[in-house]
C-alpha cells in the first residue's frame, strides 16, 4: 500500500531533520533542507533602489531603510558562496524603447515626480543599461551566479526564473532584497502558488517604510503560514553550517 502524503513527509523529516527557527512553522516544512535544494534569491538591489540619486531616492523615500539589509545580505552571499549554494539576484528595468511598460506604471511614476524612462541622476530611471539599472557595488553577482532581468515586480513574469531554478532542481527559495512589500512579495506570492518551499529573511529585505516591511513580514505568517515562513540570515546560516 503506498505511503500517504503525510506519511512521506514524516519519512523525509526522519531521513533529513534538518530546519530553520522560523515563524510560524520550522522551515521547510518537510525538513528536507540541503544545500543543492536550496537558491538563495537577491531581489533589485539596484542602485534604482538603494542609492543616492535612484528612482527610490529620487520618489522622495528615505534609502537608510532600503540600505539596511546590505551587510546583512553580503555576509549572507559571502557563506552561501563558500558552500556552492545557489544564488540568483534579479533587476527591474525596462527595454530602452519602453515597449514593456505598461502606460498606467509609466503614469504614476510621472505624478510623483519620477517618471520610468525619464532622465535623472542616476540615468534614465528604471532602463536596462543605464548607472540606476545596475546592481550596487557593494552585492555585486560573481561568475555563474545568475541574472534575471524583470519587466515588473514578481520574477517569474515575462523571465526564465522559473526554468532557472526547475534546471537547478531548487525546491527551496531563500529571498532577501527590497522591496519586502512589493518585489519581493510578488515574487514569494507567485513562487509559493508554483509549489516552491519559500523563507523570507527579515534582516536581508526591507521596504520603504517602516510599517510596510513588517506588515508584509506579518502577512507571510497569516494562516500557518500563507506563502511560506520568516526567518533571520543568523537562523538559515546556523541551519546550514
Amino acid at each position: 500500500m503506498s505511503a500517504t502524503l503525510d506519511e512521506r513527509i514524516d519519512a523525509a523529516m526522519v531521513e533529513n531533520g534538518r530546519t530553520i527557527a522560523s515563524d510560524p512553522y520550522p522551515w521547510p516544512f518537510d525538513g528536507d533542507l540541503r544545500l543543492e535544494n536550496t537558491a538563495i534569491v537577491v531581489i533589485d538591489m539596484q542602485v534604482d533602489f538603494c542609492a543616492p540619486g535612484g528612482y527610490v531616492d529620487s520618489m522622495g523615500y528615505d534609502i537608510s531603510l532600503t540600505r539596511a539589509p546590505i551587510e546583512p545580505i553580503a555576509k549572507l552571499l559571502a557563506f552561501a558562496r563558500a558552500r556552492d549554494l545557489t544564488i540568483i539576484h534579479t533587476r527591474e528595468g525596462h527595454k530602452p524603447d519602453l515597449s514593456d511598460l505598461p502606460a498606467n506604471k509609466r503614469w504614476r511614476s510621472q505624478r510623483i515626480g519620477a517618471g520610468i524612462g525619464d532622465q535623472g541622476p542616476c540615468g534614465r530611471i528604471l532602463v536596462r543599461g543605464e548607472p540606476g539599472w545596475e546592481i550596487i557595488p557593494e552585492l555585486q553577482p560573481i561568475a555563474g551566479e545568475a541574472i534575471i532581468d524583470k519587466p515588473g515586480k514578481g520574477s517569474f513574469l515575462a523571465t526564465d526564473f522559473d526554468l532557472v531554478l526547475q534546471t537547478k532542481r531548487i525546491r527551496n527559495i531563500v529571498l532577501c532584497g527590497v522591496t519586502t512589500d512589493v518585489c519581493v512579495h510578488t515574487t514569494m506570492r507567485d513562487a509559493n502558488d508554483r509549489g516552491y518551499e519559500c523563507l523570507i529573511l527579515s534582516d536581508c529585505t526591507a521596504a520603504t517604510k517602516m510599517e510596510n516591511h513588517l506588515a508584509a513580514l506579518d502577512m507571510v505568517k497569516m494562516q500557518g503560514g500563507v506563502f511560506g515562513a520568516v526567518a533571520t540570515s543568523t537562523a538559515l546560516m546556523d541551519a546550514l553550517a
